[in-house]
């Protein structure tokens, strides 16, 4: 096993962004009720095979979805300057006090960092570091990527996202991008459901910008773990920055990536009563509209049968509950829709 020297900072703007070669760093960022210090990861490559785009990649945005911190921290270990053109930005554990605890929030302040964007320099911890990625790394980038994997509540069939942007080069290349992680499916999601996500923020900046589910459960889902380590690098491949051919992470998958969306809040469904849901089909299974999808259980009222739950539309089953119980108001089931552009 080998070891890279690291640098702590806590003065921000030592990090040098444009040294040649690869630099890791822990940015440190104070606690807000104590002594001591949150060190976020961040390794800076700056090629040395020549002039290129500049992309980031992030893992651990919420501290209990593994399949990102694993791939980008293996990068961050195995991508070689020399054969690097451009500057590739790597934090694996970006809010690390959540990945230390392994839950969605930081426990040190409550704030799920996929909702704190674009930060704020004098808010409390999670804010501080969001602001931290919008004001000195967004700005330098061309490519954000965002690695997520469904938490623990449900299972996704595995995907990149994105938003619907108005700029059409900009969907255009994002579309081509998120199809580079060879995922079964391709998600178009709602702008409506919350505010201040780290990809609407970079969107709106103008950023090629890509989301993900790649797992569930708070475990390492083998091959979503493989859809983003070779995603990555098939985007490195895609812009010129790494050498080689762009490879089919599941080659076994006669089909390519399927371009779905599910943009209304409508196609949300929320789960009328809090029970155990019992699925029919897997998730990425394609359905018709009323089609018999699964049955939710209330083990509370014994004289009531199960309710079953019908597809809304016709689409493909996107996510749907793989922890039990599911409470009334969480989001029992998504189908969407496939997109013909």
């Amino acid at each position: 096993m080998t070891t890279i020297n690291v640098t702590t900072v806590h003065n921000h703007d030592e990090i040098d962004f444009n040294r040649p070669g690869k630099s890791v760093y822990e940015v440190a960022f104070h606690y807000d009720g104590t002594w001591g210090n949150a060190l976020v990861p961040l390794t800076v490559i700056n090629g040395t095979a020549g002039a290129g785009k500049s992309v980031v990649c992030i893992g651990g945005t919420h501290g209990n979805e593994y399949e990102g911190q694993v791939a980008v921290w293996r990068l961050m270990h195995e991508l070689d300057p020399a054969e690097i053109s451009g500057r590739v930005i790597l934090l694996p554990r970006f809010n690390m006090p959540a990945c230390v605890t392994g839950t969605r929030e930081s426990l040190m302040d409550g704030v799920n960092m996929n909702r704190a964007f674009p930060g704020d320099p004098k808010g409390t911890l999670t804010y501080r570091i969001a602001h931290f990625v919008t004001s000195k790394i967004f700005p330098l980038v061309d490519v954000v990527i965002d690695i997520h994997s469904a938490g623990l509540g449900r299972e996704f069939a595995l995907c990149t996202s994105f938003h619907m942007v108005s700029d059409p080069d900009q969907y255009a290349e994002m579309k081509t991008v998120a199809s580079l992680f060879d995922t079964p499916m391709i998600m178009i999601y709602s702008s409506d459901m919350a505010s201040g996500l780290l990809t609407d923020e970079a969107e709106a900046m103008g950023k090629i910008t890509i989301g993900s589910e790649l797992g569930h459960s708070h475990g390492v889902l083998h091959q979503g773990l493989q859809h983003a380590y070779h995603g990555i690098k098939n985007v490195l491949r895609h812009y010129h920055m790494l050498p080689g051919d762009i490879v089919r992470v599941d080659p076994e998958r006669e089909s390519p990536p399927r371009l779905v969306e599910a943009v209304a809040l409508e196609n949300y469904i929320p789960t009328p009563f809090t029970g155990v849901f019992e699925p029919i089909l897997k998730v990425g299974s394609p359905v018709e509209a009323d089609q018999l999808v699964g049955r939710l259980y209330d083990f509370e009222r014994v004289g009531s049968a199960a309710m079953e739950i019908r597809a809304p539309r016709a689409g493909y089953i996107l996510t749907q509950p793989f922890r039990v119980p599911i409470n009334k108001g969480d989001t029992m089931l998504v189908i969407a829709q496939e997109v013909v552009d």
